[in-house]
C-alpha cells in the first residue's frame, strides 16, 4: 500500500485536475445509470402497466429543485403529456430519444474524464522518469561497477512502463468504479432492500477468490522483471561485443545464454499468465452465478407477492445489478495488475532511494579557481575489503605535471580518480589550496578540471555538440580555436558535414585517434585550470600518437596536469613522475633521476627500449 501511495504521490503537482475528473467521472456515472432506469418506463409503456391513476400526481409542471424527486416528476410530467398527445407509440419514441441523449452524455463524459486521467498519467509517469534519471546521474562511480547496466536499464524503461500500464492505468479503478457500485447499489436499495442485501451476502465470496489469485501474482512479477534487466543486459554486452564475439566464435555460447534466459523469462510469464488470466472468467463466473442466485431468490419473491417489486421493476433490477459486475470485474482485473505494478515500483524506488557514497556537505565551500597546489596526505583507499592505496603522500603545485607510471592494478587510475571525487579516501585526504575536497562543492570543485581518459566518451551527436559537450552559450568559432588546439580541425572539415557531422554512437563513425582528439578539444574548449590524463595515448597507433601528443601538450601548456602513463616515452617532461606499485609509492623523481638510480622504473624504460 505504501508504494502504491508512494506513486500516486507524483499526482501531487497535478491535483487541480482532480475536481474536473471528478464532476466528469460522476456525470459519467449518472448518465449511464440513468439509461438503465429509463427502462422501467420502456417496459411499463411495452407490458402496458402504466396506471393512470399513479401519474395523475404527475400533471403539473414541478418548480425547480436539485433532487433527484424533481427529475423523475419532470420526465413523468412529460411521459403524461406525450401518452395522452401520441399515444403509445408516441411515449415509446419519448423515452428512445432520452436513452439515446443519456447514452451520448454518458459517453462523452467518460471520453472527458478519460482525457484528463490521459494528461495526468503523463505527468505522472514524467515526473518518475526523469526523478529515476536525476537520482541514478547524481550517484557516485562506485555505484556503476556493482550494478548491471542492462538491469538498470530495464528498470528506467521496462518497469517504468510497467508502472504506467498497471498502476497509473488503474487510477480510474481506484474513483470511478468505486464510485459507479456505490451509486447502483444505492439506486438497488431504492428498489429492494431486501433483495439488495441478499446481493451483498454473496459479492464478498467473489472477492475472496479474486483476492487469493492476485497474492500470488507479486512474488512472480519480481522475478519477470528481474529477468528482463538481465536480458536486457545481456543485448547490451552482445550487441557492444559484437566484434569479440564473432572474432572468438562465440556466436553459440551467446545464443545459449540469451535463449537460457528468455525460457526463464518466458516460464515465469506464463506461470504469472495462469493466475492473471484466472481472475477474471473467476470473477465473471462468480458475477454470473450471483445473477442466478438473484433471479432465484428475487423471482420467488415477485412470483409469491412478497415484494413490492412488479415484472417491469424485476427485470430492471436485474439488468442494473449486471452492470454493477463490469466495474467489479474492473476492479478484480486491475487488482491484479497491479501486483505487477507494484513490483516493478519496488525495483524503481530501490535505485531511487539509493543514496550517493558522494555528496556536498551541507554548507559546502563555493571556489572559482585554483590558486596553489594540490596536496594528497597519507591518503589510504578501499573497495570494500581489498586496499588498493596505502599511505599516499605528493604535493601537485600549481603549473606543474606529475606523471604517475607503474605496473597496471597497482592504484594509479583510483589516486587520479580521487581528485574530482568520484571515490573519497577511506583514510586522509585531499585538499586543494588548503581545503579538504569533502568540503568544497563538488559542482565547483569539477568546474576546475578537464579529464582525458584512455576511452573517448562520445555521444551520438555532432562533432560540435561533442566538443561544446555541457557548456552553454559556445559558439562555432570557439569550437573551431579548441579543435586546432587539438590538431582535430583538419580531419572534421574532411567530414560530410564538417563540425555539423553525426559521428555516430560513441564515436563510431571515427577512428581511435580522431575520437581522441575531439575528447582533447572537448577539454580545450573548457579551458580548466587543472588536468587529468589518464593513459590518453596508450590505445593509438604510432601516428595517432604523435598527433594525440602534440595536442596533449597544447592543452597541458601552463596547466596543472596529472598525468597516467603506459608509455613513459610520453611523460619525460613530467617536473616529478611517481612509480605506484600495489598501491604505493615506491620511487619519485624526473625521469633523470629515476633513470639513474636502480629500480622499477628503469626496469620498466629497458623493456619498452626494446
Amino acid at each position: 500500500m505504501n508504494t502504491y501511495l508512494r506513486i500516486l504521490s507524483y499526482a501531487r503537482p497535478f491535483r487541480r485536475y482532480f475536481p474536473i475528473y471528478v464532476v466528469y467521472t460522476l456525470l459519467a456515472i449518472i448518465f449511464g445509470l440513468l439509461n438503465f432506469t429509463l427502462l422501467k418506463p420502456l417496459f411499463d409503456v411495452i407490458f402496458e402497466q402504466v396506471d393512470p391513476a399513479d401519474l395523475s400526481k404527475y400533471l403539473d409542471k414541478p418548480s425547480f429543485s436539485f433532487s433527484i424527486e424533481y427529475f423523475l416528476h419532470l420526465f413523468n410530467h412529460y411521459f403524461i403529456q406525450i401518452a395522452d398527445t401520441y399515444g403509445k407509440f408516441g411515449t415509446l419514441l419519448y423515452v428512445c430519444i432520452i436513452i439515446v441523449i443519456s447514452v451520448f452524455l454518458a459517453n462523452l463524459f467518460t471520453y472527458l474524464s478519460g482525457v484528463v486521467l490521459a494528461m495526468v498519467r503523463a505527468e505522472i509517469i514524467k515526473k518518475m522518469r526523469m526523478n529515476i534519471f536525476e537520482q541514478v546521474s547524481q550517484l557516485h562511480i562506485g555505484y556503476f561497477s556493482n550494478e548491471r547496466k542492462g538491469d538498470l536499464m530495464s528498470k528506467m524503461t521496462n518497469d517504468i512502463q510497467e508502472v504506467e500500464n498497471s498502476i497509473v492505468q488503474s487510477l480510474r479503478v481506484v474513483f470511478k468504479e468505486p464510485v459507479t457500485i456505490l451509486l447502483y447499489f444505492a439506486v438497488l436499495f431504492f428498489m429492494s432492500v431486501k433483495l439488495t442485501l441478499f446481493t451483498i451476502l454473496i459479492i464478498p465470496i467473489s472477492g475472496a477468490v479474486i483476492g487469493g489469485i492476485t497474492k500470488r501474482l507479486k512474488k512472480k512479477a519480481v522475478e519477470s522483471q528481474e529477468s528482463l534487466g538481465r536480458i536486457v543486459n545481456i543485448l547490451d554486452e552482445a550487441i557492444g561485443g559484437m566484434r569479440v564475439i564473432k572474432a572468438f566464435g562465440a556466436e553459440k555460447f551467446m545464443r545459449s545464454k540469451f535463449d537460457q534466459e528468455t525460457d526463464y523469462y518466458s516460464n515465469v510469464n506464463i506461470s504469472m499468465a495462469r493466475k492473471n488470466e484466472l481472475a477474471s472468467p473467476a470473477s465473471q463466473f462468480l458475477g454470473v452465478t450471483v445473477v442466478a442466485g438473484i433471479l432465484l431468490y428475487g423471482g420467488s419473491l415477485v412470483l409469491s407477492n412478497n415484494s413490492n417489486l412488479g415484472a417491469s421493476d424485476f427485470i430492471t433490477y436485474i439488468i442494473i445489478f449486471t452492470q454493477v459486475l463490469n466495474p467489479a470485474k474492473e476492479i478484480s482485473r486491475a487488482a491484479s495488475s497491479i501486483q505487477r505494478g507494484l513490483a516493478s515500483a519496488e525495483r524503481i524506488f530501490e535505485v531511487v532511494d539509493t543514496p550517493s557514497d558522494i555528496q556536498d556537505v551541507p554548507k559546502p565551500l563555493r571556489v572559482d579557481k585554483f590558486e596553489s597546489c594540490i596536496q594528497y596526505e597519507g591518503v589510504n583507499f578501499s573497495y570494500e575489503k581489498e586496499k588498493v592505496l596505502k599511505g599516499i603522500d605528493f604535493t601537485l603545485s600549481k603549473g606543474k605535471t606529475i606523471a604517475l607510471v607503474g605496473p597496471s592494478g597497482g592504484g594509479k587510475s583510483t589516486i587520479a580518480d580521487l581528485l574530482p571525487r568520484f571515490y573519497d579516501p577511506t583514510e586522509g585526504r585531499v585538499t586543494l589550496d588548503g581545503k579538504d575536497l569533502k568540503e568544497i562543492a563538488l559542482e565547483d570543485l569539477r568546474k576546475l578540471m578537464g579529464i582525458v581518459t584512455q576511452e573517448s566518451i562520445l555521444f551520438n551527436g555532432s562533432v560540435f555538440e561533442n566538443i561544446a559537450f555541457g557548456l552553454d552559450g559556445v559558439t562555432e568559432k570557439e569550437v573551431i580555436e579548441a579543435a586546432k588546439i587539438a590538431n582535430a580541425h583538419e580531419f572534421i572539415i574532411q567530414l560530410e558535414s564538417g563540425y555539423h557531422t553525426n559521428i555516430g554512437e560513441r564515436g563510431s563513425k571515427l577512428s581511435g585517434g580522431q575520437r581522441q582528439r575531439l575528447s582533447i578539444a572537448r577539454a580545450v574548449l573548457k579551458n580548466p585550470p587543472i588536468l587529468i590524463l589518464d593513459e590518453a595515448t596508450s590505445a593509438l597507433d604510432s601516428q595517432s600518437e604523435k598527433l594525440v601528443q602534440d595536442a596533449l601538450n597544447h592543452l597541458m601548456t601552463n596547466r596543472t596536469t596529472l598525468v597516467i602513463a603506459h608509455r613513459l616515452s610520453t611523460i619525460q617532461h613530467a617536473d616529478e613522475i611517481l612509480v605506484i606499485k600495489k598501491g604505493k609509492i615506491v620511487q619519485r623523481g624526473s625521469h633523470q633521476e629515476l633513470m639513474e638510480e636502480e629500480g622499477l622504473y628503469r626496469n620498466l624504460s629497458s623493456i619498452q627500449s626494446v
